[in-house]
């Protein structure tokens, strides 16, 4: 909390910060303002609101800081980008950016919002280290809308590649040691985003679908047809990495793709060697480099999945419960602190000295643990227990009150 201090422009704001932060880093079951008000200690929910909606201060400039830490604390040469986009599901219409929309986390349509990540990967650890609010068409397109939810006027639509290539941008100019990116089809197949990735002469691995058209010496195919035209021989046995049932191992191939531009282009193919199933990455350096090495960062992809499932169940990065443009951008800030302390420590402990052998490494989830049991434990009395047990009443019976004189006025 010290690297953001000078983040705040009073004292309060700052204090109010770090027991938000702390909350997010217990056990509660559910982390939204009324829960974490409680655990700090708050009389009712009102601080943690005006922290997240009006204090003074700068939640990127919070985000630049934790991009620092987190390289800081994980720095490793083999460091990848990982771009990627997670969905929050809601209800309504007013939460900014929300609509009817594909996300993964539902593996459907539904009403959700959308925001897209960059992860830093290494084989110490990977976090978050910044973010961007998918603004739908529907919504820039009404500017009351978006006024309503305090989307700032500079703010114009952007597809998910252009939101990638723009964080992407900012962590290179801001010194982040990277030579690759990793992302899956949404961002392989936008030409836009890999043209901007090879003007910096950064490498990538980018998903691609199996229709995607690639241009080879003999002509130009979809990928699908052109791994049928392969030999045997072409084909090698690789590890993406150590999975929890052991190591994650894939048949490989490699095609050129014909481009008289500099650089070195392939197809890269992974074979489930169980099912047959099929992958396709679309690749770039700008020294050639070896099968293994675009294997390896293939495999680093996955990482940016493992840090929205650790953020999301042990930092409440999905749990807020506000609907305003600056509410969720900080929100989201603080979610991405929390969990970057929790990689940090992780990694740290790990490189402390090898656990016995009849001990895994420690996790971010026996950090958390091992933190909310022995150094950030809250004990309150009964008197203030009762007292948030009266204030949720009270509320929800106003609220109940004015959503029934809404409907009784609605009714003809």
């Amino acid at each position: 909390m010290g690297r953001i201090a000078g983040r705040f422009a009073r004292v309060e704001p700052r204090r109010r910060a770090r027991a938000l932060v702390l909350g997010l880093l217990s056990d509660l079951p559910r982390k939204n303002c009324w829960t974490l008000a409680e655990h700090a200690g708050d009389t009712t929910p009102d601080g943690m609101q005006h922290l997240l909606s009006r204090a003074r201060w700068d939640a990127d400039a919070v985000r630049d800081d934790i991009r620092g830490y987190v390289v800081e604390q994980l720095h490793h040469h083999d460091a990848v980008l990982v771009v990627d986009e997670t969905g929050d599901l809601k209800k309504g219409t007013a939460t900014v950016g929300v609509q009817r929309q594909y996300t993964g986390t539902a593996g459907r349509i539904e009403n959700s919002q959308v925001a897209v990540y960059l992860a830093y990967s290494t084989p110490r650890g990977h976090a978050a280290i910044d973010r961007e609010l998918y603004v739908p068409r529907s919504w820039t397109q009404d500017t009351a809308r978006c006024r309503a939810a305090g989307i700032p006027d500079t703010v114009s639509f952007a597809t998910k590649p252009a939101l990638a290539a723009r964080m992407i941008g900012r962590a290179l100019d801001a010194g982040v040691p990277a030579s690759w990116v990793a992302g899956d089809e949404v961002y392989g197949g936008n030409p836009h985003l890999r043209t901007a990735l090879e003007g910096r002469q950064v490498g990538y691995v980018l998903a691609v679908a199996c229709d995607h058209q690639i241009t080879t010496r003999a002509g130009k195919f979809r990928a699908d047809v052109l791994v049928k035209k392969l030999p045997k021989r072409a084909w090698q046995k690789r590890s993406v990495g150590a999975g929890a049932k052991g190591h994650r191992f894939y048949d490989w191939a490699l095609a050129d793709i014909a481009d008289d531009r500099p650089g070195h282009r392939h197809l890269l193919v992974r074979r489930n060697r169980r099912t047959g199933e099929l992958a396709f990455y679309r690749c770039y350096s700008a020294a050639r480099v070896p099968l293994s090495t675009l294997v390896k960062v293939a495999g680093r992809r996955w990482t940016v999945e493992e840090t929205f499932q650790s953020s999301k169940g042990l930092a409440g990065l999905d749990e807020h419960q506000v609907r305003r443009w600056t509410s969720w951008h900080r929100w989201v800030t603080l979610a991405m602190l929390a969990h970057a302390f929790l990689a940090a420590a992780t990694a740290d402990e790990r490189g402390q000295e090898p656990p016995p052998d009849d001990l895994i490494p420690l996790t971010c989830n026996e950090i958390q643990h091992l933190l909310t049991t022995l150094v950030a434990q809250t004990v309150h009395t009964v008197v203030h227990r009762l007292r948030w047990s009266e204030w949720r009443r009270r509320h929800q019976a106003r609220a109940r009150a004015c959503h029934y004189q809404r409907w009784t006025a609605q009714q003809p």
